[in-house]
């Protein structure tokens, strides 16, 4: 599968069955998956951002889950096992964090 995904071949995107990420199905019926910590780490919410301006951001989440996924019609908020549920994670971004 090509490293890079357009948010458009997206088909359907779940919490994987251990809830360490994102199992995404793709129209071409390849599969692809981003990992809890990635999307944690990668949260562009103010609170996020506001953290890792005054360096207080983690540099690892070992162990985050995804525990809620709420669908926002361009893209998901996904909740943590952190308690963080802040982020809205559209799906241009959720396709340029994929790992095949």
């Amino acid at each position: 599968m090509d490293s890079s995904v357009a948010a458009a071949e997206i088909e359907a995107i779940a919490a994987s069955d251990d809830l360490s990420g994102l199992a995404v199905s793709l129209k071409s019926g390849d599969r692809a998956f981003v990992t809890a910590e990635k999307l944690r780490l990668s949260c562009k919410c103010a609170h996020c951002l506001r953290a890792r301006i005054d360096q207080r951001f983690p540099k690892a989440f070992p162990g985050i889950a995804i525990v809620g996924l709420g669908q926002m019609g361009y893209g998901f908020n996904i909740a943590f096992s952190d308690g963080h549920a802040r982020g809205i994670y559209p799906l241009e971004y959720i396709a340029s964090l994929l790992e095949p």
